[in-house]
Parts: structure tokens; sequence; C-alpha cells
């Protein structure tokens, strides 16, 4: 009888480390399961957020592009569908005309048609600061709208990126100008505002 009974208590010794580990790596399971459920839901929250706001929506820190907050040559405007544009630096030549480029990348799944006829002003040119009203001495020459604009013609496909030029020339040296962009789109697109010192 106390054999049999030295028997069970030492089965019962044995077992019970085993059974210790299988509950820490159960919890450790369950842990790590919770998480990624969290961070999943997350992420589906945060793209249920952007579906209802619209895909034409700016996402960026910083400058939003807004009239009231323009971004400034080289920084990068970004759509939550994908759509990148970026505004270069202005480079003066000798004759006192600025050039710059402006840069669709299209990450949307989707083809582009940024310069359609029904969608005139995606490219549109203002002198003066974003926001402000007309201030005498700040007139601007667009000097190749109709090529800017032949540029933006042909429909741009998925994955890649168009670089359209602009030539600008100020009345002065130092005159602000404000890039006004509204790529089209199947719903609605914000506005983004580059403002540009030509000087």
């Amino acid at each position: 009888m106390d054999t049999e009974a030295t028997a069970a208590d030492t089965s019962a010794t044995d077992s019970s480390p085993a059974g210790g580990s299988r509950w820490f790596y159960g919890c450790s399971i369950a842990v790590i399961a919770l998480f990624t459920l969290v961070v999943l839901g997350a992420a589906a929250l945060t793209e249920f957020e952007k579906g209802l706001d619209g895909d034409g929506q700016l996402e960026q820190a910083g400058p939003s592009g807004s009239v009231s907050r323009p971004l400034a040559p080289g920084m990068t405007a970004r759509y939550e569908d994908g759509l990148w544009i970026t505004v270069s630096l202005p480079q003066k030549d000798d004759h006192g005309v600025y050039s710059l480029t402006v840069t669709f990348e299209n990450d949307t799944e989707e083809e582009l048609l940024l310069g359609e006829e029904a969608f005139p002003d995606t490219l549109d040119m203002e002198p003066g600061e974003s926001g402000q009203d007309y201030v005498p001495g700040y007139d601007v020459n667009w000097l190749n709208r109709d090529e800017s604009a032949s540029v933006l013609a042909p429909p741009l496909p998925e994955g890649e990126e168009r670089t359209v030029p602009v030539r600008l020339k100020p009345a002065r040296t130092g005159a602000p100008v404000t890039l006004e962009l509204t790529p089209p789109h199947a719903g609605y697109r914000e506005t983004t505002h580059f403002q540009v010192l030509l000087g």
C-alpha cells in the first residue's frame, strides 16, 4: 500500500512541471493572438475611417496643403488613394525665367486622367501668396501653359509617374506664386496649394 501511494505521489510530482509549461505556453499564445487581433482591428478601423472621408483627402504631417497652410517647393502632397504630387524648387535662367516641375506619382491602383478636358484645373497658377487678394507688382506670366497641358493630357498608368514642366516669368524678382493642384477624382479630391517664391 505504501509503495503504491509513493508511486502515485511521484507521478503527480513529475507531471506538475509539464502542466506548468503547458499553461505558460498557452498563455503566451493567447497574448500573441490578442495582440495580433488588436493590431489588425486598428488597421481595419483606419481603413474604414479613410473610406468615410473619401480617397481624395490629403494625409500628411506638417503643412496640410490648404489655402492657409500651403506646401513649399520640395515637399510632397500625399492623397489617401496613393497619388503623390511633388513640386520642385524653382531654377532661374539668365532671362529672369523660373523653371520648376510638378511630378505626379500614381500608386492609386488605377489609371488617372489628369489632363482630361472635363477637368481643366488640374494644374493652375495664381500670382501672390496663397489665399491673398491680388497685389500690384506680383504679376506672373506662365510661359508654357500649353506645353504643360499637353504633358498632362495622356492617361497616367498605375505605378508610373509624370513630370510636368512649368516656366514662369514674374514682373519682379521675389514675387510669390501659388500653384493650385486639383487632380481629377471620381468623387471629390482636395486642392493642394504650393507656395513658391520666385527669387
